[in-house]
């Protein structure tokens, strides 16, 4: 039987084990999911195979600098306990370490590269860790930037890690300023740099809505436009960093702040922590029981 890349993936999900594992675990059982699992377990290769089903919406962002390049990630877990755990903070640490020195191009290519460059694969590190804390745990998603000695990269985490901001600023080295654009972002959420980084489509569409708000509004046609132009400016304030009212003294834009410094921005990354995940309806009590559960097991 072909072993398909979906298969893997599938017994993967299952499982939580390697895919070279589970690709060999497929090849061994003719494809039968099932055996596959079993042949898994019997090998000590499904640690977290019991976890792979489970919620994990919580967990920490992370930035690690080494000289001109910079890594922001986050990684899940089922509760935030465990984002106080040290094993927990040490696979941030390993992780940004990992991603800044063998910088892989996708989640998918950093956990089957070995880590550091030696030793066993970033997947397996990840699982041995979801052995001893006993939660599921998951590398989420990553951004590398790379600088010149002549910038700045700015990095803020809020509350430890519930949102991480990572910004790249060209014609400074001012570190401090950097990351007070950094600040910035985690405050207002923007989602674009400027104007020009908004894309076209995304901006017709709003334009067509905003007309339509206007003339059902009664306003009289051959004002619309204006009024449709002005009110497309409050979108561009809401979007875009350099737009926006600079949280640090609202009466500049960001672009005018970063301006006098004879800087601009050259991107950013933004995280928030379980962003467009399902998060788990749990009470307090109940978190606190699993949480001691999971420790008892």
């Amino acid at each position: 039987m072909a072993i398909t890349a979906q298969l893997v993936k599938e017994l993967r999900e299952k499982t939580g084990a390697g895919m070279m594992d589970c690709k060999k675990a497929l090849q061994e059982t003719d494809g039968d999911m099932e055996k596959a699992i079993e042949f898994l377990r019997e090998k000590g290769m499904a640690k977290a195979a019991k976890k792979a089903d489970r919620i994990a919406a919580e967990g920490l962002a992370h930035i690690e600098v080494d000289g001109n390049i910079a890594v922001l990630l986050e990684v899940n877990c089922e509760t935030d306990f465990v984002t106080k755990n040290d094993q927990f903070k040490q696979l941030l640490s390993e992780l940004g370490t990992h991603i800044v020195q063998q910088k892989p191009e996708t989640v998918e290519d950093a956990l089957q590269q070995k880590l550091h460059g030696d030793g066993d694969t970033v997947e397996n590190y990840i699982n041995a860790t979801v052995g001893k804390i006993g939660e599921k745990i998951s590398l989420r998603r990553f951004t590398l930037l790379n600088k010149t000695d002549n910038d700045a990269f700015g990095a803020y985490l809020h509350m430890g890690g519930t949102i991480g901001v990572l910004t790249l600023l060209e014609g400074t080295s001012d570190e401090n300023f950097a990351k007070d654009i950094a600040m910035h972002a985690a405050a207002v959420s923007p989602r674009y740099v400027s104007k020009d980084d908004v894309p076209e489509d995304e901006v017709n569409s709003e334009r067509e809505l905003l007309k339509t708000q206007a003339l059902n509004e009664g306003k009289p046609e051959h004002i619309v436009e204006k009024m449709v132009e002005g009110r497309l400016g409050k979108f561009f304030e809401e979007i875009c960093l350099l737009e926006q009212d600079f949280v640090k003294d609202p009466d500049q834009k960001v672009k005018k702040y970063v301006a006098d410094k004879n800087a601009s921005v050259s991107t950013f990354a933004r995280y928030e922590v379980g962003e467009g995940m399902e998060k788990r309806e749990e009470n307090f009590a109940e978190e606190v029981k699993n949480q001691m559960n999971n420790q008892a097991n």
